[in-house]
């Protein structure tokens, strides 16, 4: 595949038909079915609620991203990102076309994680499939063998500093969002709001490795549905924080249940979606051994934040809630 956007296959050039044959080379029909069994997702979350059974190694191994199964999941995602959520790209120059980066983005939309996949979406294009993306991922999503397999497949790997920094020195780009689940179940009228609740890691491992920070935001993802309360008393309550690693337990009205619980799978309302990637952030003056100064950490993470928060209040500015651009040049 060439890096050159101009040279990248369009839907009509593919067709479904040819998109069929390689689907049905490269992805199992029976992986599919397996993920849509609701006693399978059950079984799994329960596992992983039990702490002897968590696996701790899960995306390690680098090599296991599979460029063609990349490319043909990708390409289904193509069509839906261009015609149902009027998707746009800003600054995707922004990203290196080679050697290490971490990609900081504030998370949207809850259980879908579209954004994820239009992430990657506009890297591939711009830079062909050969251009190396891992996106850290939470535990509980390799809960089952099954998704950990495709995880590891689309280049998602374990949300830690071992595997983000092993990803980082093979010379790759990095995709992480610091405000996991609280930016991801944040309320609809925080949807402006870059939301990083004061985690930092990110910066000490983009310190320590020496690798620049693009920050990138989304607007239209977190309009998929509506997040009503994020709900921490109730996950404090039971106790999720220490069985699943997570501090939220949303409401949210959605199609097509209405008001329930934002763990539920949901049909998205089609947001017009806007990517935008930010200049990428250096600091030439420190060195790795200021990773381990919370001063100048806190600071470096002000400085994202801002940087971020600004981008999005762009994004914003003259945005209409669904419509979004869809109407602007």
């Amino acid at each position: 595949m060439t890096g050159d956007p101009r040279e990248r296959p369009t839907d009509r050039q593919y067709g479904f038909l040819d998109w069929f044959a390689r689907a049905r080379r490269h992805v199992d029909a029976t992986d599919l079915l397996h993920l849509m069994d609701p006693f399978h997702v059950l079984f799994a979350v329960i596992g992983y609620a039990n702490p002897a059974w968590r696996k701790t190694d899960w995306g390690r191994y680098l090599d296991e991203r599979d460029p063609e199964f990349v490319d043909v999941i990708l390409d289904a995602v193509r069509p839906i990102a261009r015609h149902y959520f009027a998707m746009r790209v800003r600054g995707i120059e922004n990203v290196p076309t080679e050697g290490p980066a971490l990609i900081v983005a504030n998370h949207n939309g809850g259980v879908l994680m579209m954004d994820s996949f239009f992430t990657a979406l506009a890297i591939r294009d711009h830079l062909g499939v050969e251009r190396e993306l891992n996106a850290l991922g939470h535990d509980l999503l390799a809960a089952d063998d099954t998704m950990r397999r495709i995880l590891n497949q689309m280049g998602v790997i374990r949300a830690s500093h071992e595997t983000a920094a092993h990803a980082l020195r093979a010379g790759r780009l990095v995709l992480v969002y610091p405000g996991s689940d609280k930016d991801s179940w944040r309320t609809w009228r925080e949807r402006s709001r870059i939301y990083l609740e004061g985690r930092a890691g990110f910066i000490r491992l983009a310190l320590r490795e020496g690798v620049p920070i693009v920050p990138l935001v989304t607007a239209g993802t977190h309009e998929q549905l509506v997040v009503l309360r994020r709900g921490r008393r109730i996950a404090k309550a039971l106790r999720l924080d220490k069985a699943l690693r997570n501090e939220a337990f949303p409401i949210v009205w959605s199609l097509p249940f209405g008001v329930t619980t934002g763990f539920f799978p949901y049909i998205p309302l089609p947001a017009q979606t806007t990517l935008s990637f930010g200049a990428p952030i250096t600091w030439p003056e420190l060195d790795p051994a200021d990773a381990d100064r919370d001063d100048v950490v806190q600071r470096c993470q002000t400085d994202v934040r801002e940087q971020m928060q600004g981008m999005l209040d762009e994004l914003h500015e003259h945005r209409i809630p669904i419509l979004g651009e869809r109407f602007s040049r």
